[in-house]
């Protein structure tokens, strides 16, 4: 469907150049190419709503040269080259779940793959749903790969792998094992439907030298805590519901009562408040706790110093309320 590859002699040295590997380089090595793990925290926004002082949720995990995005919400592309990186290096992409503010950012990442010729391969990580999603975009970016910048001869491919997770699922990848758990963030009382609701995993990334887990959006959950038991380090959404619920008050003066109590149990049950963050920190057992994907925004560090105390009333670890570009 998009093509096969074929360049003229003249444009090969202009793709050449659009696709040379260029390795971050990190304040912290002077300037070499970054070959430690790192887990970057592109943006930390609570979606949906855009924020002047934090981008979408997005984040980079890099196993030595390696680089895989862990959700990529609106901006995802320019957040990954302030922390260095480039389009083009990205392996992988995990997606925790189909939220318009976790892959808003996904077009760009396969448009400018394609405007830059980047023909590496791509392999895309997510939960049911993820392949009609990823070739829907494909599709629609068919008569964009067909301007190809008006040069005659270049015909670039996508080259991209979609492969869907389930609970469970391993993958074993150089440097890296990663196994998934489908967290409460769609959970329906409904049982009856339970067939037709979407699905939202957590991800634990074990690396050489530490383990990681991301929670992505999910609610109370015994999967996200027995993915996480014994890991370094719990990645963790966040919600101050009451505060939330007050906005959609003020903003919604006159929404009727039964639909606010939909929004409070939908709230209640896909996310979690500090103490609870606290709580599935301490039963599983890790020694440090970063928030990210926080609402409201943390803007201050009065609000920081509150939510860390509500976490910390169950957990004694190290816990960071985490800012855009981050690197832990």
């Amino acid at each position: 469907m998009f093509g096969s590859v074929y360049c003229k002699p003249i444009n090969l040295l202009f793709i050449s150049l659009l696709t040379l590997p260029q390795l971050a380089l990190s304040a912290e090595t002077g300037g070499e190419p970054a070959t430690k793990n790192q887990f970057i925290t592109l943006g930390t926004a609570g979606g949906p709503e855009a924020e002047l002082d934090r981008a979408q949720p997005a984040n980079a995990l890099i196993v030595g040269t390696d680089v895989y995005l862990v959700d990529a919400g609106d901006g995802a592309a320019g957040q990954l080259k302030k922390a260095g990186f480039r389009v083009p290096q990205v392996k992988a992409l995990f997606i925790s779940h189909n939220h318009f503010d976790h892959t808003g950012g996904v077009l760009a990442l396969l448009g400018l793959r394609m405007q830059l010729n980047a023909f590496n391969p791509l392999t895309v990580y997510g939960p049911p749903g993820t392949a009609q999603f990823i070739n829907g975009l494909l599709t629609g970016m068919e008569q964009s790969r067909q301007a190809a910048y008006g040069m005659p001869g270049v015909s670039w491919v996508s080259n991209i792998d979609i492969i869907e997770l389930e609970h469970g699922s391993v993958i074993e990848l150089e440097g890296l094992t990663v196994t998934t758990a489908e967290n409460s963030h769609f959970v329906i009382p409904d049982e009856s439907s339970a067939k037709e609701k979407a699905k939202s995993l957590s991800f634990r990334f074990d690396l050489e030298d530490r383990s990681i887990v991301f929670t992505g959006d999910t609610g109370p959950s015994d999967a996200v805590i027995e993915l996480a038991t014994g890991a370094d380090i719990l990645i963790s959404e966040m919600m101050d519901i009451p505060a939330v619920l007050e906005t959609v008050k003020q903003t919604n003066p006159n929404m009727p009562a039964q639909q606010l109590a939909g929004i409070e149990w939908h709230f209640r049950a896909h996310h979690v408040l500090p103490i609870q963050v606290g709580e599935m920190a301490k039963a599983a057992g890790v020694s440090k706790v970063i928030i990210t994907h926080m609402a409201p925004n943390v803007s201050s560090k009065e609000l920081e110093d509150r939510y860390t105390a509500e976490i910390s009333e169950n957990f004694t670890g190290e816990i960071v309320i985490a800012k855009d570009l981050d690197n832990f």
